[in-house]
């Protein structure tokens, strides 16, 4: 698929992409990937293998903070601010603003300002998984540990485990 064809904000990804020398190509998917399960839907691939960004707002600079963890895991905000202070919500406009592209397809790559990263070791344990490419219906392949080098983010435990769900579920 030549860039052309691709939106904007996915033409900045493949430029970036094709910098890095990375080896796989931006895809369109045909309906939104603006949640886990419809990438996953659309890429017939495991919803865990799913890269999925999210990002807050951290309350001490304003700065944006984004963490990257597998599509079935919940990320415990907790244990985030336990590594890099308290945390605000990010609307779409802060997201805009800090990152550059819009919720429902952002990349892991490619901000606009210095962002605060945070990878799940939980998503290490995959060979393969897909990140949103600047546009809800754009993604990109790539490892785990090209994800690693691309982003410069670190790893940390910041997954909910379904044990202390069940635990929580059990007490309420």
């Amino acid at each position: 698929m030549t860039n052309h064809t691709l939106p904007e904000s996915a033409q900045r990804v493949a430029a970036l992409l094709h910098s890095m020398r990375h080896p796989y190509p931006i895809v369109l998917l045909p309906e939104t990937g603006k949640t886990s399960a419809e990438a996953a839907a659309g890429l017939g691939c495991d919803v865990a293998e799913i890269a999925k960004s999210i990002v807050f707002r951290r309350l001490s600079d304003n700065a944006a903070v984004m963490i990257v963890a597998s599509g079935i895991n919940r990320v415990d905000e907790q244990k985030v601010a336990a590594i890099v202070g308290p945390l605000g919500k990010a609307d779409a406009k802060f997201v805009k603003e800090k990152i550059g592209y819009a919720i429902g397809g952002v990349c892991p790559i490619g901000h606009l300002e210095k962002t605060v990263m945070l990878i799940d070791r939980d998503l290490m344990q995959y060979s393969t998984v897909w990140a949103a490419a600047g546009h809800p219906h754009a993604v990109f392949q790539l490892s785990p540990s090209q994800l690693l080098s691309m982003t410069g983010a670190a790893l940390a435990d910041i997954a909910e485990k379904l044990e202390q769900k069940q635990e929580t579920k059990g007490l309420v």
